[in-house]
């Protein structure tokens, strides 16, 4: 008899879990620093190509006010050199599938040839641009993606960087 008394005081009292508040807290700053260090690395990347090039073009104002997922740097015929995480999370093609190619290889029978024919455009007259245009990833799936593009120069365009980002 005195064993059951002594087992019935030491048993745990029943409580309600709690969800781990301090755990969601911790893991948005958490997210919200890792995104942030992205973005720097990949702006320290692109200015590394800014002295590389020497680049006239205030960088570090344009990814203050661009918002992206991807980024992409062509040289003057549109050849792909470098590309960010972001684009293989967005269009799931890897980095080394998009070096030397052309960004129109995102391109498809759902992108509107008036589209392509302002980008055209734009390009050839070294304009910084935006445009909306329908890509296609790797699974074939289709996304509107916005882009903004601006000529790279030091005397002359010798790049362009886009801005981009899925919309709609």
């Amino acid at each position: 008899m005195i064993a059951k008394e002594k087992k019935s005081k030491t048993q745990t009292p029943q409580v309600n879990p709690m969800p781990l508040m301090s755990w969601d807290i911790f893991m948005f700053e958490y997210q919200r620093r890792l995104v942030q260090f992205k973005k720097e690395s990949e702006m320290k990347k692109v200015l590394s190509f800014t002295k590389k090039f020497n680049w006239k073009n205030d960088l570090i104002t344009e990814f203050s006010k661009n918002h992206y997922e991807a980024l992409i740097i062509t040289d003057r015929n549109q050849n792909i050199i470098w590309v960010n995480d972001g684009f293989t999370t967005m269009t799931g093609y890897s980095k080394r599938h998009a070096i030397n190619k052309t960004p129109r290889f995102l391109q498809g029978d759902q992108t509107c040839q008036e589209t392509k024919k302002r980008i055209r455009q734009k390009i050839t007259q070294n304009q910084p641009f935006h445009e909306v245009v329908v890509n296609h990833r790797k699974d074939n799936s289709l996304y509107k993606c916005e882009v903004k593009i601006i000529p790279l120069y030091n005397e002359d365009t010798t790049h362009f960087i886009a801005f981009e980002r899925q919309v709609g």
